[in-house]
């Protein structure tokens, strides 16, 4: 059974969204969000007649904090917990140190506020992944995808029993009720083939929903996956457009995006509220940030 978990990130409903595979082996969860959206994890797992103690598996789409952040906490609280993560991550699980300080850097003194603590994982509990495995965690059946493109390390799980494709990023941020999907391009991985050829792949499994960390299950998957594929076309354009601009500086080029891509969220998301939501799961400076890079990675030749 699949249950979607609100963590109610910062105090904000429908922001970060655990998935719950619960079944009588025991449970898996499916990127726990942060430590510091902890108490919205036990209690959804509570509400579920779940606890901590119950979890046998994490499996980590990616390492990004909001995303992965809890994974040692919750280790340490559950001693047999294993966690699942594509292997170039595998190591900044077990010594989180430089993934922190790269966070630090975007996010400065609001670290502990967003994210809270981030302890490491012991080596030995930690299941490095490359894509194409199958795997058994509390007796379920789970296909593995590498789907880089938002991130080097990035994941996508399908589980057979529900039919449920765990998307983690690489499909985008989707409020409900609205159909926009917007995907997040924070530096420093943005790659847009990789990301194109990523969602194609999630295309060929045929799953019967996604699952989005931002936020919760879809059904409406091909239509949703061309859409997440427009979209970063769309976001590309303009980053690309806005570097083009030889009199503009790169806060002059922010604003820009920031404005063109705020008529955007209006427009697919109905409302302010809808888009600050989607603002709280990435901030619209980071996409510019993550597509600028791309761009000037690829006119360098690198």
């Amino acid at each position: 059974m699949l249950h979607t978990i609100d963590l109610y990130f910062q105090r904000q409903p429908g922001v970060i969204a655990a998935g719950l595979l619960d079944g009588p082996q025991g449970a898996v969860l499916v990127d726990p969000g942060p430590a510091s959206a902890l108490e919205g994890l036990e209690r959804g797992l509570a509400s579920h007649g779940r606890s901590l103690a119950d979890v046998e598996a994490v499996l980590l789409t990616h390492i990004h904090l909001d995303h992965a952040g809890a994974a040692g906490v919750l280790a340490r609280r559950n001693p047999r917990l294993r966690v699942y993560v594509h292997e170039r991550g595998a190591p900044h699980v077990v010594d989180p140190s430089k993934l922190l300080a790269s966070a630090s850097r975007l996010y400065g003194g609001r670290m502990d506020a967003l994210w809270g603590e981030m302890p490491p994982v012991e080596a030995s509990r930690v299941h490095g992944l490359r894509g194409g495995e199958r795997l058994s965690p509390a007796g379920r059946s789970i296909e593995v995808a590498y789907t880089p493109g938002h991130a080097w390390h990035h994941v996508s799980y399908l589980d057979g029993a529900t039919g449920t494709a765990f998307v983690g990023d690489v499909a985008g941020i989707r409020v409900p009720p609205a159909a926009e999907v917007i995907p997040p391009t924070p530096p420093p991985d943005i790659d847009v083939e990789r990301w194109e050829a990523s969602l194609g792949a999630v295309g060929a499994w045929r799953a019967s929903r996604l699952f989005l960390t931002h936020f919760g299950a879809f059904e409406d998957v091909p239509a949703h996956l061309e859409r997440a594929r427009e979209q970063l076309a769309r976001m590309s354009r303009f980053v690309r457009e806005s570097l083009e601009d030889p009199t503009a500086g790169d806060a002059e080029r922010v604003d820009r995006f920031r404005a063109r891509m705020h008529g955007v969220l209006l427009q697919g998301l109905g409302s302010e509220e809808a888009a600050a939501r989607f603002e709280m799961a990435v901030s619209l400076e980071h996409c510019w940030q993550g597509l600028a890079r791309y761009w000037r990675r690829r006119q360098a030749g690198r």
